[in-house]
């Protein structure tokens, strides 16, 4: 059974996108996998979230996590935070990870374009603990997107470097998990090929998002004045909505629209009332799971003991072994 690892940033709610993306796949995976999910909450320091903004938003992805299906006794479900290991290990690796490798990093280059007048260390350093959270626990696998590639790229340098230095075979070399399908990418209501909070709020369905919210997030969608002759392609905020419904309406629906669609009958405001309905239709039971969860504060709280615990279990036992490799013996 591969150890699988991978994270989330707590920057509020989850939308479609991400349980397309992400979570549906993460049920998948605790059942075949030895899976560790913990929630970034070291991480979201580097924009300077504010304390409540932190923990309401860790607790929201929590929450949301759990209701999309995460079992903690199949599991590990940690907070970053809870695992001072992680730190320490972030600390052995920036030890050996250096400045030039670092600013070559591209997620580094975005921000420190688009925020200069906060290009902290935690951006700058950013890889190294990202590859900490996944060595703590020695994964072979992590499930990572197209915009996290070179970072799993760096951890497997980070571990590669580890093992040549000190002389050993420690670290896994980790690879990007493979679900063995293609992946339902989840496009954004503004006509942008991602769903997600980044772009905006009007962008993305939030799986908490009230029907009367999500009616009117869907109504404003982008689209055009329609086609204007038979089998004509679509255009990408037209696509987009196509795609949503490929996702979330039943196979008939879709075809209807389909074909009023290539006969130039398509009404524009029909077809999204009718996704709006689909979607409200299949969020309503998660809706009503992340109410339950949310108000359950003695289940989070057991929920979270339990994710330290286990988590703490396979990062000690790597951190105390880490040590003694580099040198630091009690005397």
């Amino acid at each position: 059974m591969d150890t699988v690892v991978s994270g989330i940033r707590p920057t509020g709610n989850l939308h479609l996108g991400n349980y397309f993306g992400a979570l549906r796949n993460f049920i998948k995976m605790q059942n075949e996998n030895n899976c560790y999910f913990f929630i970034a909450d070291y991480h979201s320091l580097t924009t300077h979230p504010t304390p409540a903004d932190l923990h309401g938003n860790v607790k929201s992805v929590l929450v949301d996590y759990l209701a999309a299906g995460l079992d903690p006794e199949k599991a590990t479900l940690y907070l970053q935070s809870d695992l001072p290991e992680t730190a320490e290990l972030y600390l052995f690796l920036n030890m050996n990870a250096y400045l030039g490798e670092l600013e070559r990093v591209t997620s580094f280059k975005d921000k420190a374009r688009s925020q200069p007048d906060n290009i902290n260390a935690g951006l700058l350093t950013y890889p190294t603990l990202m590859a900490a959270d996944i060595i703590i626990h020695r994964a072979q696998k992590v499930p990572v997107g197209k915009d996290q590639e070179q970072h799993l790229e760096m951890t497997r340098t980070f571990a590669n470097r580890f093992n040549r230095l000190y002389h050993t075979e420690y670290f896994p070399e980790p690879v990007a998990y493979n679900f063995g399908e293609q992946l339902v990418k989840i496009p954004g209501l503004d006509g942008s090929t991602k769903m997600g909070k980044s772009e905006g709020e009007g962008n993305a369905i939030f799986l908490i998002d009230e029907p009367a919210v999500i009616r009117k997030k869907v109504m404003k969608a982008v689209t055009d004045s329609g086609p204007t002759e038979p089998n004509q392609p679509k255009p990408q905020a037209i696509e987009n909505i196509f795609n949503l419904m490929k996702a979330l309406s039943k196979p008939e629906t879709l075809s209807f629209f389909e074909e009023e669609y290539n006969q130039c009958r398509i009404r524009y405001g029909d077809m999204k009332k009718q996704l709006a309905e689909d979607i409200i239709i299949f969020t309503d039971p998660l809706r009503e799971k992340i109410r339950e969860i949310s108000a359950d504060e003695k289940y989070l709280h057991r929920v979270v003991r339990l994710g330290k615990e286990k988590a703490h279990e396979s990062a000690s036992k790597t951190i105390n072994e880490v040590r003694e490799i580099i040198g630091f013996k009690a005397f």
